[in-house]
């Protein structure tokens, strides 16, 4: 490859990533973790959603995961397509929001908000792989992955800034067209600078065996992470620790926190996917015992830091999953992405509509002591060993245990 050329690839490769990112800002961020951030001014402005928001929650992830299903089909083979899907769910879901008072409009407007995220990560996967340089692209997706905290850290500043639930959401719609038509075109480019047409043949997986310790893992830590995600800003304003009115700074630290996911990369290139798996599930444990702290306590700063501690684990264990999938599924990441996210998803489902129902009946300490046993306990679990005795894998990456 000549100079030109290089530098071609790698202003396409930058290009393709920081669209991806922004995507990735818009549909998880926004469209879908905006919920539990604006789940305070919901319940002020629109009381009769109030009751609802545990079962938005799971809804949100419920779609996530279906969404996620129907990607690992069209993921490698079409990743345009399903950059395209996520631009459309995610758009309309905010739309839907924005305009909701009645529970059932809501949560359906919620359910389709929640495919855009379960589309457009495991279709960028393979558009990044195709963009980026080979030695660089495990820190393109780690790039691209880290696009929720941005997200969250954008929905984080409007709080103050649109106090309307309307408006804030008819905003966020806007955000997430734009941001699918940037992906749209950089994946196009993208494609173009790569060398490497789509043929249309369908990719081969590899052993589901690979995926099936993961995807436990990622199942029981997604219900672990549930609590913070669907019910953190409501147990910290209900107990009078942070007001509503900066209720915004918590998602800003979650944000900021998340950030240092674009290292998920190197964490995983120099320890192993699974030992940064589990040291993300440790964050997610410890963040748990952070917010039973702020609540029993009364001390803000703690609900700062719980969320800033969260940030990182999740943002980490999501990005430890789009690379597990590249090294155990090198021919079909894509779709292997999407199994990952799918498992963890409907943890988070599970986790959401368990935490929803005892949460009125249980004080918080019980239900942080929980989520951050699940959490440990998914960390755990991606230590047990899925190959068999005599096998090896098929990538060096993957003896990198």
């Amino acid at each position: 490859m000549s100079t030109t050329a290089a530098d071609r690839r790698a202003r396409s490769g930058l290009g393709a990533a920081v669209a991806g990112m922004a995507l990735v800002a818009a549909t998880y961020g926004m469209a879908r973790f905006g919920i539990g951030l604006y789940a305070p001014r919901l319940g002020a402005q629109r009381p009769d959603l109030a009751a609802v928001l545990g079962w938005a929650a799971a809804a949100q992830f419920t779609s996530y995961a279906l969404a996620a299903a129907v990607a690992a089909r069209l993921a490698d083979r079409r990743p345009r397509a399903g950059v395209l899907l996520a631009g459309v769910t995610a758009t309309a879901g905010c739309l839907g929001v924005a305009v909701a008072s009645d529970p059932a409009v809501f949560v359906i407007a919620v359910f389709i908000g929640g495919m855009g995220g379960g589309f457009a990560s495991p279709a960028l996967v393979p558009i990044i792989d195709a963009a980026v340089a080979r030695r660089a692209a495990a820190t393109g997706q780690s790039l691209v992955n880290s696009g929720t905290a941005v997200g969250v850290i954008g929905v984080g500043a409007l709080v103050p800034l649109v106090p309307s639930v309307g408006a804030a959401w008819v905003l966020m719609a806007l955000v997430c067209a734009v941001a699918a038509v940037a992906a749209w075109c950089s994946a196009r480019a993208g494609a173009d600078a790569s060398g490497r047409p789509s043929t249309g043949a369908p990719p081969a997986p590899g052993p589901w065996r690979l995926l099936a310790v993961p995807a436990v893992a990622a199942g029981i830590a997604g219900a672990g992470s549930a609590l913070i995600w669907a019910f953190g800003p409501l147990s910290v304003t209900g107990a009078g620790v942070v007001g509503v009115d900066r209720v915004g700074g918590l998602w800003i630290a979650l944000g900021l926190g998340g950030v240092l996911a674009t290292l998920t990369g190197v964490v995983v290139e120099r320890w192993g996917r699974r030992r940064g798996w589990c040291l993300c599930s440790g964050a997610l444990a410890l963040s748990g015992a952070g917010l039973a702290l702020s609540v029993g306590t009364g001390a803000a700063w703690a609900a700062y830091a719980c969320m800033a501690v969260f940030g990182v684990g999740y943002m980490g264990l999501s990005g430890v999953l789009v690379l597990w999938s590249r090294q155990v599924w090198p021919d079909a990441a894509g779709a292997g992405t999407s199994v990952l996210f799918i498992a963890l998803a409907v943890g988070q489902a599970v986790g959401s509509a368990g935490f929803g129902a005892v949460r009125d009946t249980r004080g918080l300490g019980a239900l942080a002591l929980a989520a951050a046993a699940l959490s440990v306990l998914g960390g755990l679990t991606a230590l047990v060993r899925s190959r068999r005795p005599g096998r090896r894998d098929p990538r060096p990456e993957t003896r990198r245990e």
